[in-house]
């Protein structure tokens, strides 16, 4: 089987696996007791970097990287992401780290809360606020979700540097294809159930993206309540949900090789965080989400109530695909074999909010 490397940032420390042959080893937690949000994995360097996206609650966010998979960590001297003064404003979290293309090299994106865009260009070490969108003419209307206001997704396009999407909680998805010059909203069929106008031009608390393998303009979005996709890059929406016990939920991934084919956690209400009927099943579908599939071998039979966060699944670039999710129990599950059977990695942590996983070449 492949190497892979899995990272899970919990509410107490980063914990990092490594699986070697059909082994997996546990080490950590790094970072102990700060919340860890945020991990990026950078593969475009011969060592790849991991970047964490810490929250002490003594001195507060800050992001590290690592060059030797862990063994050692830097923090730079000033902090790497900072709110000019001007802005007024101050770094409450780091809730996206998300490493460009290889058509950008050495650029990496941080998503904040309050929600803003950072970019860096020189592997995650200093990031500069993107002005435009902190000062986007809709601003003064985004209100707050349930976790905060926060900029929670960073999806780019390896075929053009200049594209990136964006998801804030609960702004909605806005777009720019110059560079962060300029940004347009992108809700376009996403509904808003909770606003006296249920399809605003922005508003949506939109709760991932996930890009396809094959089509690059085809995106998967969970929101609260919902599922689409999109086929012009964000452009317009269609509701996909039908079929799954729940529309409501918080992550959702595509896999990296498989064309169609994405992944879902159901959650029974906004008023009841649990898994759709109290189950703990993944959701496929390989169609575009014209049909799903229960996965459930290898995981819990029994009543189940582990929430799984919007950043708490994921997939690797195997394929066949390793798929990974951890959950607010303490849980963190894997499947080498496209979700068709899982097992229980970890047990007992502290709530996982993020999971990164990567295969080591």
């Amino acid at each position: 089987m492949t190497d892979v490397l899995l990272t899970v940032g919990t509410r107490k420390g980063l914990f990092i696996g490594r699986r070697r042959g059909g082994a997996w080893e546990f080490e950590g937690p790094h970072f102990n007791a700060q919340a860890v949000y945020s991990v990026g994995i950078d593969m475009r360097r011969a060592v790849p970097r991991l970047l964490v996206g810490g929250d002490s609650a003594h001195w507060g966010p800050s992001v590290f990287h690592s060059d030797d998979l862990g063994k050692t960590w830097i923090e730079p001297k000033k902090p790497a992401v900072k709110f000019p003064k001007d802005t007024g404003a101050s770094l409450e979290r780091v809730w996206q780290l998300h490493p460009a293309s290889d058509a950008a090299p050495d650029v990496v994106y941080a998503g904040t809360e309050p929600a803003a865009l950072f970019r860096s260009e020189d592997g995650g070490e200093t990031f500069e606020l993107i002005r435009p969108l902190w000062e986007h003419p809709t601003r003064s209307q985004w209100v707050p979700g349930g976790g905060g206001e926060g900029l929670h997704t960073v999806v780019t396009d390896r075929r053009d540097p200049d594209a990136v999407t964006v998801a804030v909680s609960t702004a909605g998805v806005f777009r720019t294809r110059d560079g962060g010059a300029s940004w347009a909203p992108s809700n376009r069929g996403v509904s808003a159930v909770f606003l006296p106008d249920p399809n605003p031009e922005f508003g949506q608390c939109v709760h991932k993206i996930a890009q396809d393998a094959a089509n690059l303009d085809r995106l998967y979005l969970q929101n609260h309540w919902g599922v689409y996709r999109s086929d012009d890059a964000g452009a317009t929406w269609t509701d996909i949900g039908a079929g799954l016990p729940s529309d409501f939920g918080f992550a959702v991934a595509a896999h990296r090789h498989r064309a169609d084919t994405a992944y879902v956690f159901p959650i029974t209400a906004d008023s009841d965080r649990v898994p759709a009927g109290r189950r703990c099943r993944v959701y496929r579908t390989g169609d575009a989400g014209r049909s799903w599939e229960a996965l459930s071998e290898g995981l819990p039979e029994g009543d189940h109530f582990g929430t799984v966060l919007r950043d708490a699944m994921c997939t690797d670039d195997a394929d066949p695909a390793g798929v990974y999710f951890g959950n607010r129990n303490g849980e963190v599950y894997a499947s080498a074999d496209d979700g068709d059977s899982w097992q229980q990695l970890a047990s007992h942590l502290p709530d996982v909010l993020c999971v990164r996983a990567a295969v080591m070449r």
